[in-house]
């Protein structure tokens, strides 16, 4: 849809919706234990303070957090010590928490499926973005940190 945000926070919500509406309507397996929720709140938490923390640098270093945009700098402290695509990953965080709290199997299967959206759409792309703009450098930091973890 031309003109339509390509936005990591939009495929989210896309998603989350996509992972209520298949617990309400099509759960396959489904058990709604208060310790799995509470887990699957706990890791949605965690995904929230990871994209919070990795947001940080992005206003530390005065560089553009939007995807599709070329980067001003190389991050590679804090969570990016770690994985390449930390606010990525707190998405991902999210919605398994989301999964996990809904408490049906239907929705699992959702969860590769972002994986995958992030990766084509966002994940590569970038790195293809930070190779350009940070020759070497780019390189080695890209060899040398992970995707995901």
């Amino acid at each position: 849809m031309k003109g339509f945000p390509d936005l990591p926070p939009l495929w989210l919500v896309l998603f989350m919706g996509l992972a209520w509406l298949l617990a309400r309507f099509v759960p396959l397996v489904g058990t709604v234990d208060p310790l799995i929720q509470r887990f699957g709140m706990l890791l949605a938490g965690l995904g929230l303070l990871f994209i919070f923390w990795a947001a940080l640098w992005f206003w530390k270093k005065k560089t553009t957090i939007e995807p599709h945009h070329t980067p001003g700098t190389l991050i590679v402290e804090g969570p990016y010590r770690l994985s390449r695509n930390p606010i990525y990953l707190g998405m991902i965080l999210i919605l398994s928490g989301q999964v996990l709290w809904l408490g049906a199997l239907s929705p699992a299967f959702l969860i590769p499926l972002f994986l995958t959206v992030l990766t084509v759409r966002f994940a590569v792309p970038e790195e293809r973005a930070l190779e350009e703009a940070f020759g070497a450098e780019g390189r080695v930091y890209l060899k040398a940190t992970r995707r995901w973890l």
